[in-house]
């Protein structure tokens, strides 16, 4: 399966008493599809994995994968630090009927290169699905460089990065060293990683807008690649304030906004903070957002 197009990194739904909310979920599946997302990657980092039981993870992925009944992919977040769980969890969401999996690197031991290499061969040989790197040095304090990705595009479904380096630079440097073995999906910046030969897009900003961000894509890679841009700049605005630090907290506040809501955040972290709402909410209402709840 050749993965493309504007992915949605999932919120996961509590509902108010910090519970994982299945009917949400399902819910959320199916207006995110109806909103033409090309595809759902539920348990990355703006799913709160780290936040989950594992059967809380199984229950998300289950929901997830059975209500988008293949209609687009599904990708599970099956990221571990320790390197049997991230296999046998890869291996759950294969027998659930995932269509692929993503993994961040392990995100606190700061593995070497050699121990990048072997950890993901590892989970990729055991599964006969897809798997999709993720590179995120900023939480995995380990950068997934363009000549180690090089090695790890020879595994044979080892198919796509999600490369969240914000150095644009780098999906020519992995377009380069990858050649057509390893789709790249941009993490930030997507216009501009289009641009450069990107096939995809990892969105934070569809879970509140997914057929803005489906729209991006189609015009800049399929259609008017300058009208891409000027949705791209529009979006701006949100993209930038869905990053940072609080950008869990600031998704779901917005997804509230829309009438959307999945619920608080789980602790340690807290709602968006007042002083941040404002304007989120500003940001929304000029894109038409708050008129569509």
């Amino acid at each position: 399966m050749k993965f493309r197009g504007s992915y949605t990194v999932c919120v996961t739904a509590f509902d108010g008493e910090g519970r994982i909310d299945l009917p949400a979920m399902r819910g959320y599946t199916d207006w995110q599809i109806a909103e033409g997302a090309h595809g759902l990657v539920p348990l990355g980092s703006t799913g709160e994995f780290l936040s989950l039981t594992r059967e809380e993870r199984g229950q998300v992925a289950e929901a997830v994968i059975g209500q988008a009944a293949g209609r687009v992919p599904v990708l599970i977040g099956t990221a571990a630090e320790w390197t049997e769980e991230a296999i046998a969890l890869s291996r759950d969401a294969e027998a659930l009927g995932a269509d692929g999996v993503m993994l961040v690197p392990p995100y606190y031991s700061s593995p070497t290169d050699d121990e990048l290499f072997t950890h993901f061969r590892r989970v990729a040989e055991a599964l006969s699905i897809p798997v999709m790197l993720y590179n995120n040095p900023f939480t995995a304090n380990v950068d997934l460089t363009a000549p180690l990705v090089a090695r790890l595009s020879e595994i044979d479904n080892i198919v796509a990065i999600k490369d969240t380096s914000k150095t644009v630079h780098r999906v020519t440097e992995l377009i380069e060293l990858c050649g057509d073995r390893l789709t790249v999906f941009a993490g930030y910046y997507p216009w501009e990683s289009y641009r450069c030969g990107a096939q995809g897009y990892s969105s934070v900003m569809a879970n509140i807008s997914p057929r803005l961000s489906a729209q991006m894509f189609t015009e800049t890679l399929d259609g008017d690649a300058a009208k891409g841009r000027g949705i791209y700049v529009k979006c701006l605005p949100l993209i930038n304030a869905l990053a940072g630090d609080l950008y869990v907290s600031a998704t779901k506040a917005a997804m509230a906004m829309i009438d959307r809501p999945m619920g608080d955040p789980r602790p340690p972290r807290l709602p968006l903070p007042q002083d941040r709402q404002h304007e989120l909410r500003r940001i929304l209402d000029d894109l038409g957002l708050l008129a569509e709840a």
